[in-house]
């Protein structure tokens, strides 16, 4: 993100480079810095004639050169920005002449999604030395909760911690996908608003009470009945529980639970560091170990491996997923 940031800066200030190439596994970063450009470097007058934007699947290599060698209209720049440009990837080397020598009243950006160029390459390199790079690289689970926090805390909003665990649980790593959510919850809530489960519940559609937070916090507690009534929603609704999300978030549970039995050190900021989660919930953690000894961890994670493998199709005979997840339980609680 600071990276971004400096980007950012810099074309503020008015130190634009020639040539933007901004590739990797997360989309965000991607489609934020190329809007800002589309946005911002020219004005709105100018980009009538100034501003194209291609798309790789419509366009060849030599297309984009021949876009990005003509010359701007009554402006001092245009700018060319070329959308799902992974689509070139088997051509895209062919870009290498014109990055060694790019128009300086040409400002190229290359949107190159889900992939990245190796870094070995001539071409790669001469764009880092006469444009800028930036690869946008996935987070994981657990530094997601904090981005959220810094994307509201920009916005003046603050999100509580189980508000925050129902986002990760629900929407993964996928940051276009939480954004989304979130300028949905901006534009109902007033600044200033923490944003509760309630408010995930009513405007997001994730129930607060039927989910698999509140399935692990219930196994974690020995809570049958709860756990029982939870996976019961879950089998009248399959679409929006599928069983191999379900199976493997329980499945992540234990293995935390295996890891935090092993640590010598358990300081609860090294605990929450070391098993990847929000010392907010590191309570239902500590007596989730109480009531589950290591060994029977290490029982419960290789049931749920055969549990995991039934759900996918192997072996279970076609069970229904009702029956599948009261096999899962049973092997937990018992």
């Amino acid at each position: 993100m600071d990276e971004v940031v400096k980007i950012v800066n810099d074309i503020k200030a008015g130190n634009i480079k020639p040539i933007y190439f901004l590739m990797g596994e997360e989309p965000y970063y991607i489609d934020k810095l190329s809007e800002y450009i589309e946005q911002n470097i020219l004005s709105e007058e100018e980009k009538g004639f100034n501003q194209t934007v291609l798309y790789g699947r419509d366009v060849s290599v030599e297309d984009i050169v021949s876009t990005a060698k003509r010359y701007p209209m009554m402006a001092d720049r245009q700018v060319v920005i070329v959308k799902e440009a992974q689509d070139l990837s088997r051509t895209i080397d062919k870009i290498e002449s014109y990055v060694n020598n790019p128009m300086e009243t040409t400002v190229l950006v290359f949107c190159y999604k889900y992939k990245t160029l190796d870094k070995r390459k001539k071409v790669t390199k001469l764009l880092a030395q006469n444009g800028i790079v930036y690869e946008s690289k996935k987070l994981y689970e657990n530094q997601v909760g904090d981005w959220i926090k810094r994307v509201l805390a920009g916005k003046k909003y603050t999100i509580d911690p189980k508000a925050n665990a129902m986002l990760v649980e629900f929407l993964g790593t996928d940051l276009s996908k939480i954004n989304n959510e979130l300028e949905k919850l901006q534009i109902i809530l007033p600044q200033g608003t923490m944003i509760t489960p309630q408010h995930i519940e009513e405007n997001i559609g994730f129930s607060k009470d039927y989910n698999v937070f509140e399935l692990r916090k219930a196994i974690g507690e020995r809570n049958q009945l709860k756990a029982y009534k939870i996976a019961e929603n879950f089998a009248h609704n399959p679409k929006e529980y599928p069983l191999v999300m379900t199976t493997g978030l329980v499945f992540g549970f234990f293995v935390q639970l295996l890891k935090y039995h092993g640590l010598k050190d358990k300081n609860p900021k090294n605990v929450a560091a070391a098993i990847g989660v929000n010392p907010y919930f590191l309570k239902e953690y500590d007596l989730a170990i109480k009531n589950y000894p290591m060994r029977k961890v290490s029982q419960i994670v290789g049931a749920l491996r055969d549990v995991d493998v039934k759900s996918k199709g192997v072996g279970a005979n076609a069970l229904p997923q009702s029956d599948l997840l009261k096999e899962m339980l049973y092997k937990i609680f018992n």
